[in-house]
């Protein structure tokens, strides 16, 4: 049984900030997350995407943000359970929640924090029948690493913001070659982001199918090739090293949507005087919560966290007085 002040149900910055916050208030926080590392989308999904919204960094890519929160949470020593998913929890006769993983590793805590973004994510994938058998093999629907595609010839599917902005970035001196296919003449992406897939296609960087989709992957250990159907029917094949269908992620809130909380669309309903649900004890924050003018930016999961482990505090120690002390008089000490 691992034993913490704060449990915390999602490995991402929000989650990260919350230690580092808790250990301000010398509270302990241990971390769940599904991945195994931490980091949630921003490792998982875009570590080389710019950020940049985030306080004191006029631009800062997504894995390096990890890094920074992970550095400012060491001094608290956090503990972490990762690559095993939050399951199911039970109350004790004194008020604790013993939450179990996949993996039947349990932890208990006076305190649950729910910070898992937005839920386990699943790719929506073409309705093509043998994909499966390429998946890994020249078919990803994440680009963790576009070095990896150096040289390589890609083909991109889609038609919002990822599948543009990586055509563009992988056209850019990383892969041999970029073909962009889309099934309508119209995106759904920024329009500076689709004015230059526009002009690079123009330039002749990148090959832009419009009208057409992929209906056919062919290949014996490895993706040779992919299949493109036009409106008016007619197929054509295209030889490629890797096919990025990137139609998004599909987000599920798994267990914790049989946790009796109150959900609205996917998503956990909090109290925005400090982020509990409507269970005693649980809260949530960034991603994962709604409440009215909810945002869906990391600043504001940030100020989430803030104001939820005041609370946890008075949770935990209801007769002990904390008096907020900055830490620009303070510093920061760990354990």
């Amino acid at each position: 049984m691992i034993e913490t002040d704060i449990l915390i149900i999602g490995a991402g910055p929000c989650g990260l900030f919350t230690v580092f916050e808790a250990g301000l208030l010398k509270l302990r926080c241990h971390l769940i997350d599904a991945l195994p590392q931490a980091g949630g989308q921003l490792t998982e999904i875009y570590p080389k995407k710019p950020i940049y919204d985030i306080p004191g960094f006029p631009e800062v890519l997504a894995g390096d943000l990890i890094d920074h929160l992970m550095k400012q949470a060491e001094p608290f020593k956090p503990g972490f359970t990762l690559g095993e998913r939050a399951e199911s929890f039970e109350k004790t006769e004194d008020g604790k929640f013993i939450v179990t993983t996949s993996r039947g590793t349990k932890h208990i805590a006076p305190v649950v924090a729910i910070a898992g973004g937005l839920g386990s994510f699943e790719p929506r994938k073409p309705p093509i029948s043998n994909i499966t058998d390429f998946e890994d093999k020249g078919i990803e629907y994440i680009v963790r690493d576009p070095n990896f595609y150096k040289g390589k010839n890609v083909v991109i599917s889609g038609g919002g913001d990822s599948a543009l902005d990586w055509s563009v970035f992988l056209a850019s001196g990383v892969a041999e070659s970029v073909t962009l296919i889309h099934r309508s003449k119209s995106f759904r992406g920024h329009p500076d982001s689709v004015q230059k897939v526009i002009d690079m296609s123009n330039s002749g960087k990148i090959t832009l199918l419009t009208d057409a989709e992929v209906v056919g992957v062919n290949g014996t250990d490895k993706l040779a090739s992919i299949t493109v159907q036009a409106q008016d029917g007619s197929t054509s094949e295209i030889n490629t090293d890797h096919w990025l269908p990137l139609f998004g992620l599909s987000p599920k809130l798994g267990p914790l949507s049989e946790w009796g909380l109150n959900i609205d669309k996917n998503s956990i309903e909090v109290n925005t005087f400090d982020y509990s649900t409507n269970v005693d004890g649980i809260y949530a924050i960034g991603d994962i919560n709604t409440y009215p003018g909810k945002l869906k930016l990391i600043l504001c999961g940030f100020h989430e966290a803030t104001l939820m482990v005041q609370s946890a505090f008075k949770r935990i120690y209801p007769d002990k007085n904390y008096v907020l002390k900055y830490t620009t008089v303070n510093g920061v000490t760990g354990f």
